[in-house]
């Protein structure tokens, strides 16, 4: 595979100033996808942000698999970081997280304090590849709407300071993603989870990867979903393209399986999270 290259001025101009503003925050607070928390993260970001404490937060676990989610936050923090997962739709807890903060920034504080220095607000940087859920959380934080939202890549482009409390500040980013993917197999799993345009990669050979690794890891959801069962012989793909546009009822196009429909199908199947709980990686990588 040609490395797999973007890479929007937005982007590049964000990185350089989380570079050149890492040292105004007290920690950071990197958001990842519950669904593939080691490709969903900008590996760039270990040398921008300088060994500032970190907080890893798992977004998205509600489509996550809850064993891997967990076998994860423990590499996380066998890593040396605070970790934790959250549901986005249903996160009401935002207390935890502060109090996460404030557990990650107890020692430099009590410092402070002995120098004599008086208690300020943490302010903390908050990053992530696009599409993880960053504005959401903000906006959850802040209870109210800080930022703008959208379920697609890109939607801020800007960098703003948001108030939280008087004891509690975040400094949001644009979602930045590496300049390159020389890793076909993150690529696809960018790709899968949405902070990338699924059609930057050959459509087909991202549902035949999807649909195999879900024939391996998660056989009961696509025979749940869609009746589907096989062994990787030569003619499954045209099998399970078959039987995919027949147990969802999808009309012949000129008389043939129009394949690209069956592949929107899969693919809004498992953006609307249909399967149940699939991780794309495991915490073996």
């Amino acid at each position: 595979m040609a490395q797999l290259q973007w890479y929007p001025g937005h982007m590049a101009k964000a990185q350089r100033e989380i570079e050149g503003r890492i040292k105004l925050v007290d920690m950071v607070i990197e958001l990842v996808d519950a669904r593939a928390p080691f490709s969903s993260r900008n590996h760039t970001f270990d040398r921008l942000l300088k060994n500032k404490p970190r907080l890893v937060i798992m977004t998205k676990k509600d489509l996550a698999d809850q064993a891997c989610t967990n076998a994860w936050i423990k590499k996380f923090e066998e890593r040396g970081y605070k970790a934790m997962a959250i549901d986005l739709k249903h996160f009401k807890d935002t207390n935890k997280i502060i109090n996460y903060c404030l557990e990650i920034l107890k020692e430099q504080r009590e410092k402070e304090a002995r120098k004599g220095l008086k208690p300020r607000a943490i302010r903390a940087m908050i990053v992530g590849v696009p599409n993880v859920g960053k504005s959401t959380l903000i906006n959850a934080l802040a209870k109210r709407k800080a930022t703008v939202t959208g379920n697609k890549p890109g939607v801020t482009k800007a960098q703003q300071i948001i108030r939280v409390n008087k004891d509690f500040e975040l400094f949001d980013t644009p979602g930045v993603l590496p300049p390159k993917y020389d890793d076909l197999e993150i690529a696809r799993n960018v790709a899968l989870i949405g902070s990338i345009k699924r059609d930057i990669l050959p459509l087909d050979e991202l549902f035949i990867y999807a649909l195999g690794y879900l024939n391996k890891n998660y056989p009961d959801a696509l025979k749940g979903r869609y009746d589907l069962t096989f062994n990787e012989d030569e003619d499954w793909v045209l099998d399970a393209y078959a039987q995919i546009a027949k147990i969802r009822h999808l009309p012949l196009l000129k008389g043939e399986i129009d394949y690209e429909r069956v592949q929107d199908v899969f693919f809004k199947d498992l953006s609307d999270g249909v399967f149940g709980g699939i991780t794309w990686e495991k915490a073996d990588v």
